[in-house]
């Protein structure tokens, strides 16, 4: 038997939902899974780690915990990975890879785990939930880390909104951009980026995608204090809003900005920028809506 799992890319914060907001994109890390003698991942793409110690591997790593956590031992697998993601990108990678290790774990083991469960699993990894959440749900995601240690979730597929990804040539590490940020804020610092946060909500579930765009941009929390750290950025939040966007903001820690754009305008919002900015790659990338999808095929017909 073949497991073949698929998880979505995701972008998260969308200017201030800070570490809340998360969005599935239509870009994929890919498993085929079976049974093997000993643990072996077997990189089929760029945009992979090359780990020579499987059990180094954060896959690995995220499948054993969640076998561990519900009381068994995890047998070795053969992992064939592919990936669309980018490393170190801000568009969750490691989120999307800790979430495939947890659904792996689950359909080898059969723990029927709900999505709640995956979660948090997922999220006593990666330490937040909110690019794991949107890769497990799919669509625009709100979730926190409540006192009793649930995680709150609200979760939404409506939402038509199109997305251009200015994905550049160098990396950020998540620490380096963390370490960028204050240690405490005002209240009135706090009281002003909750405000816009909750705007930025409104106006999206609402599909009144200029008013969001409007309030990507007023974030308090993060990005005043990343923009720095990503050469060009205020520059192209300055072009991509005269080319036609709603609005820009740093792609979860960064260094990939996002332009939220008026669907159907992708290609042309594109050409407009071609050439300006040589070390971002301009990709036009919809929302996923599925979320993780997993398939089982004969692993004999794969032979």
């Amino acid at each position: 038997m073949v497991w073949c799992i698929s998880i979505p890319a995701s972008t998260a914060n969308l200017g201030p939902g800070f570490d809340s907001i998360g969005i599935a994109l239509d870009k994929y890390l890919e498993l085929e899974v079976e049974l093997g003698s000993d643990w072996e991942i077997i990189n089929l793409s760029g945009n992979l780690p090359n780990v020579p110690n499987t059990q180094d591997h954060l896959i690995v790593q995220a499948a054993e915990k969640t076998a561990e956590l519900h009381g068994f031992s995890l047998p070795p697998c053969t992992v064939k990975v592919k990936s669309e993601i980018p490393l170190a990108r801000g568009m969750g990678s490691s989120a999307s890879a800790i979430v495939a290790g947890v659904e792996l774990a689950n359909q080898v083991l059969e723990l029927q785990l709900t999505s709640q469960d995956k979660l948090q699993v997922a999220t006593l990894m990666e330490g937040h939930p909110d690019n794991a959440a949107a890769s497990i749900f799919g669509g625009f995601t709100i979730s926190s880390n409540a006192e009793n240690g649930e995680i709150n979730v609200f979760h939404a597929d409506h939402i038509e909104a199109s997305f251009v990804l200015f994905i550049p040539n160098f990396e950020l590490k998540t620490a380096k951009a963390r370490k960028a940020l204050p240690d405490t804020y005002t209240r009135q610092e706090a009281a002003q980026a909750s405000a816009t946060a909750n705007l930025l909500t409104a106006a999206f579930l609402s599909q009144a995608f200029e008013q969001a765009g409007t309030y990507m941009e007023q974030d308090l929390f993060h990005e005043p204090y990343r923009l720095d750290l990503i050469p060009q950025s205020k520059d192209i939040k300055i072009a991509a809003k005269n080319a036609g966007a709603f609005g820009t903001c740093i792609s979860g820690a960064g260094p990939t900005l996002l332009s939220l754009v008026e669907k159907g305008t992708e290609e042309e919002f594109i050409s407009k920028l071609k050439g300006q900015f040589p070390e971002f790659e301009l990709v036009a990338v919809p929302m996923n809506i599925t979320g993780t999808i997993v398939s089982v095929k004969d692993a004999e017909r794969t032979r």
